[in-house]
């Protein structure tokens, strides 16, 4: 794939940055991940090293859901590291989140004679300005600000430029803090879009950052710094939901994940190496 592979390197020294698709989200963490797995000859902790695929999109395909379904021995643990882009930081919990469609519906009919139809997609601009209206929160969970964000990501409609549309759907994703279960969350956005008929696509709880758990704490003490939130949503909630504690740290700034600039510090590489293989070894 054009712009994919290979990677290619910038800069010197402890200034080294590897470039190319994926290497923040999440072939960094996979590196950090299999680099230790062939380094670590005697860890002072049983490990199981999890590599599965799926993770970006619908949860019905997430390879880690089908491993807790089918094999949930195999994730009975007493911490859980997710590899994901944090710029080799602690980030706790993470956000939850549901998309849902909103369709309008109008009468088809000739652009010109405009009268005797009526038009989804004119209708649809209420639904945007319900969207752009809403106030996200930022609000304290645990110590850690979470900040929520409601957002149009699709929209289609139409069926040729001389006709007037008869339907119209947009896709809204709401991004919420982790002391909303994802019951609460839809039932607010049922309720700020009472006007419509809400189409569920997908609805993932969060967590909360759960980091005063002693395993979880343990882990923040051997690696330092000061936690900070996860936005978006992550597996740390499926291991929660598991009842298991889980923190996401990996090499990698999260801004960069899917851009066309995306990138990885060799910096941070080095940094999460060296911080686990103290965690696992000390």
């Amino acid at each position: 794939m054009d712009g994919n592979l290979p990677s290619t390197t910038t800069g010197t020294g402890d200034q080294i940055i590897v470039h190319g698709r994926g290497t923040c989200d999440m072939k960094g963490g996979i590196a950090v991940m299999v680099w230790l797995a062939q380094r670590l000859a005697a860890p002072n902790r049983d490990i199981t090293w999890v590599f599965y695929d799926c993770e970006e999109i619908e949860d019905t395909a997430n390879g880690l859901r089908r491993l807790a379904a089918d094999h949930p021995d195999w994730l009975e643990a007493d911490l859980a590291v997710l590899m994901e882009p944090t710029s080799a930081r602690i980030e706790g919990g993470c956000q939850g989140t549901t998309r849902f469609d909103i369709t309008t519906t109008g009468v088809a009919a000739h652009s010109a004679r405009s009268w005797l139809g009526h038009n989804a997609i004119h209708d649809i601009a209420d639904v945007l300005e319900r969207a752009r209206g809403f106030d996200a929160r930022q609000i304290e969970v645990d110590g850690l600000v979470y900040r929520e964000g409601l957002n149009a990501t699709l929209i289609s409609g139409g069926l040729a430029s001389n006709v007037v549309p008869p339907s119209c759907t947009v896709q809204i994703n709401y991004r919420f803090a982790p002391d909303k279960s994802g019951e609460q969350a839809l039932a607010l956005m049922t309720e700020l879009f009472e006007e419509w008929t809400l189409q569920l696509r997908d609805l993932s709880p969060g967590a909360r950052p759960g980091l005063d758990q002693p395993a979880a704490a343990a882990f923040v003490a051997a690696v330092g710094g000061e936690p900070r939130p996860k936005y978006g949503w992550t597996d740390v909630a499926r291991f929660a939901s598991l009842g298991m504690p889980a923190v996401n740290y990996g090499p990698g700034d999260a801004g960069k994940a899917h851009a066309i600039d995306e990138q990885c510090p060799l910096a941070d590489l080095d940094a999460c190496v060296d911080a686990l293989e103290r965690w696992l070894s000390s």
